[in-house]
């Protein structure tokens, strides 16, 4: 249930009839009326901006178009109330009836409450986290792998066909370093004094790749040159990085669907036919570049080169995809693995990309323009930096990794769900402070505690209400005489549980599941606000003592309060508290 689209509809309908009756012209494009909370609740319970938004091709007065349909509007039973504000917008106040009836919906609905079709089934495919595998995840892929999950979760829940990919960057320079890091590693676990120079991974997390690696070959590869062992070892190294990332991601509680290897796309003739798809568009040719302003990046080279005519697709410049010498740039594979995409028939593709790939971003939306016709498109969602602070000093060092903090660290120190929940609490493009002691406080300024402290309270009525007699099924509740739900703390957290449907279509419309965390911090403090009225206002508390119809009611309120926030806390992959301790 939608009641924002159910008065929206009303809307819709009651132009229709103006234009039937010569009040407004036909052929009116109805498609920007919208029917939304005012921004000042004291305003309305709802508010439309349709004759705003319809004057100028009705050649009207917004005025004039609002007050004829205020006066329709009013006669709907619904409606107690249409009131024209400033140049035209119209506000709206529904009968209490509406807020019981979404309280009813919650409740029969269950899990299901909110869910939406408005995917249609379509393909989508979210690639996210994406590290090279040399070593254990950092903080900074925490933050894009929970987005991804979290954001892979809403577009389910809103009735898309997800994919969550895995992009193994080992098809380029630094998996040959891994290697002859692990082979250092291995020569110690021989005896041998080693150094590590400049460019190597030192960390300690390789002490046990290289024994491993001993056990493997014993000392078959020791005092060997590079070439016996190196493409061996890299391939050793790889694996035992995917498994060490693997068991990262489960404990962060991320699965993937489907682990893309990049060297697959080597000597395969992947590349070639991808790039053999622009060319046959004629977006193939020989050329130089001219020279960067500051900065010279990685793929220019002071020669001709092959080029994509990536700026007949919005980039700044053309971008190269092989060197002269013949070898490819690194964004031919990442060309050919989005053609891989399109040709395994997504209607949509998102890249989850960490904040230092936003030059990236045009180039790689280029290339998916141009390979599906404009088609299939790609929203690459950047996620920024995550500063770690611990007693209230940056935290900057894990002794395991040598340089960084790992998600294992954050994982360990505070939980998934503080981690999972607390990384949602920004927009993925703003910076996110994590403090190790603030996300642990049980306070106001928590919001994963105060979240799910909402929660633990509805089961802790439960429990009590179980103890003095009194058990109710989600059935029993939601055949509840609801008539004495009428004080305006209780309509807010109605007026409020109204709004997860639609909140939850507009995060998945924009792949913006922070949305939903901050959704659910305003609905856990509407909770707490009518929780803590009860302290001075016995008739507010959800048990009514020696009267069981009104306790049912009030319960029914508080139990359709939990079954939002469990749908909440399930899209961010948090598992919802029923008690605290």
């Amino acid at each position: 249930m939608n009641l924002f689209t159910q008065i929206r509809t009303l809307v819709l309908e009651t132009l229709s009839a103006m234009q039937s009756d010569g009040q407004l012209p036909e052929g009116l494009d109805f498609a920007n009326v919208a029917v939304e909370p005012p921004r000042d609740p004291l305003h309305g319970d709802m508010a439309t901006n349709a004759a705003m938004v319809l004057a100028k091709p009705a050649q009207m007065k917004p005025r004039d178009i609002a007050e004829a349909l205020a006066a329709r509007l009013g006669e709907d039973a619904r409606i107690t109330s249409a009131e024209v504000a400033g140049p035209g917008f119209l506000n709206l106040r529904l009968e209490a009836g509406q807020w019981h009836a979404v309280i009813r919906a919650a409740l029969q609905s269950g899990a299901a409450f909110g869910r939406s079709d408005m995917g249609q089934g379509r393909r989508v495919n979210v690639e996210y986290v994406s590290a090279n595998p040399t070593g254990p995840m950092h903080v900074g892929h925490t933050r894009g792998a929970v987005f991804g999950d979290a954001l892979a979760s809403l577009l389910d829940y809103v009735g898309f066909d997800v994919t969550r990919e895995y992009y193994i960057n080992d098809g380029g320079a630094q998996v040959d370093v891994l290697a002859r890091s692990v082979y250092l590693r291995y020569l110690e676990a021989h005896g041998k004094d080693v150094a590590f120079p400049e460019g190597t991974y030192p960390g300690e997390y390789l002490v046990d790749v290289g024994a491993a690696l001993k056990a493997k070959v014993g000392d078959a590869y020791v005092d060997q040159p590079e070439e016996v062992w190196l493409a061996d070892v890299r391939v050793f190294s790889t694996d035992a990085m995917m498994e060490l990332i693997r068991g990262d991601l489960k404990a962060l509680g991320v699965e993937m669907d489907v682990f893309y290897s990049e060297k697959s796309l080597y000597g395969t003739g992947r590349i070639e036919a991808a790039l053999k798809a622009l060319d046959d568009k004629g977006l193939i040719y020989r050329g130089t570049l001219e020279p960067p302003k500051g900065k010279l990046p990685e793929d220019w080279e002071p020669r001709e080169q092959t080029l994509f005519k990536s700026t007949e697709y919005g980039d700044d410049v053309d971008r190269p995809v092989q060197k002269s010498d013949g070898g490819w740039t690194y964004f031919a594979p990442d060309i050919a693995y989005h053609f891989d995409k399109i040709e395994r028939g997504f209607d949509m593709l998102i890249d989850v990309f960490g904040a230092d790939h936003g030059g990236y971003v045009k180039r790689m939306k280029a290339a998916v323009a141009a390979l599906s016709d404009n088609r299939v498109p790609l929203d690459v969602k950047l996620t920024q930096l995550v500063k770690l602070y611990k007693n209230g000093e940056p935290f900057k060092m894990s002794k395991r990794a040598g340089t960084f903090v790992t998600l294992r660290d954050v994982v360990d120190q505070v939980g998934r769900d503080v981690t999972r929940f607390h990384m949602l609490t920004r927009k993925n493009d703003a910076p996110l402070d994590f403090d190790f002691d603030k996300v642990m406080e049980q306070s106001k300024d928590n919001p994963v505690f105060y979240v799910n402290y909402a929660n633990a309270r509805v089961h802790s009525v439960l429990r009590k209400a179980a103890e003095a007699g009194m058990t109710f099924t989600d059935a029993d509740l939601a055949a509840a005489d609801l008539a004495g739900i009428t004080h305006e703390a209780e309509l807010k957290l109605a007026k409020t549980l109204a709004e997860w449907p639609r909140l939850v279509e507009i995060a998945g419309r924009t792949n913006e599941p922070h949305r939903i965390a901050f959704y659910l911090y305003e609905l856990a403090s509407d909770f707490h606000a009518l929780w803590n009225r009860g302290n001075d206002r016995p008739d507010l508390r959800f048990l009514q003592e020696g009267d069981a119809g009104a306790t049912s009611a009030k319960i029914a309120l508080a139990k359709a309060t939990s079954v939002v926030i469990s749908a909440g806390l399930g899209i961010l992959g948090v598992t919802p508290a029923e008690e605290m301790r």
